[in-house]
């Protein structure tokens, strides 16, 4: 059974996964050091680089040390079918996120909401066909842009909440920032409810472990379907 090295080197970190064929054995965040040491602890097989900007110093370990790597792109061959009108420009991500939620729930329709720099919103449908989804600001780049494009606002950061009514301009971006991100994501999620009928839905990211008490509608949590669906991918390519 092969084991497979999944990276996935996103805005904020990069995150190594170590399979044997479709069982998770273990995940760590890191960066070239984390590889080099996980390279020399572990059997790894076959490797796949998912990157929003391509590490090259990861990619040169990979090779130096003669790992086979499929470095994904829109030209990977993948188990579902693509109708995105401009596939070169879709993040692997998002693409990792649909392959996974198409594995792990093969006969439904299935939303991947994927809260993190970004929150995404893609649909797989009960034959694997992704045509594609939605992408607004995450919560942290809604703090920035209400900092850097006005005068007076503060920068905040992320913290929990119990209010509706900030007191202060500090509680008021936070109550305006993560209540409207929480309305958000149960509205999307809502309208999908009225398009397709039994529709699951799979909420991860750095971000979904936050909003999931916050929100009113039905989800299942799955903060590893990245990695799964970059492992499927790369599984794919064997057959």
């Amino acid at each position: 059974m092969s084991k497979n090295l999944i990276i996935d080197i996103g805005n904020t970190r990069t995150k190594f996964a170590l399979f044997k064929e479709q069982i998770l054995l273990f995940k760590v965040r890191g960066d070239v050091t984390t590889l080099k040491s996980l390279l020399q602890d572990h059997q790894v097989d076959q490797a796949i680089v998912s990157a929003v900007s391509k590490d090259q110093t990861i990619l040169e370990t990979l090779e130096k040390e003669s790992v086979p790597l499929v470095s994904l792109s829109h030209k990977t061959p993948i188990p579902i079918t693509n109708h995105y009108e401009t596939p070169q420009t879709l993040g692997d991500d998002r693409l990792a996120n649909v392959v996974g939620n198409h594995f792990l729930f093969p006969s439904q329709y299935v939303l991947a909401v994927d809260i993190g720099t970004c929150i995404k919103y893609d649909l797989i449908t009960n034959k694997g066909a992704y045509f594609g989804g939605g992408i607004s600001p995450g919560v942290n780049m809604r703090f920035t842009a209400l900092n850097q494009q006005t005068h007076q606002l503060p920068q905040v950061n992320l913290e929990e909440i119990d209010y509706l009514i900030g007191t202060s301009s500090e509680k008021a971006i936070r109550s305006g920032v993560i209540n409207g991100c929480a309305t958000e994501i149960d509205g999307i999620i809502q309208k999908y409810h009225t398009l397709y009928d039994n529709l699951t839905v799979i909420l991860t990211g750095g971000g979904a472990e936050y909003f999931q008490k916050m929100l009113t509608c039905d989800f299942i949590y799955e903060p590893n379907l990245t990695l799964i669906g970059l492992n499927e991918i790369l599984q794919y390519q064997n057959n």
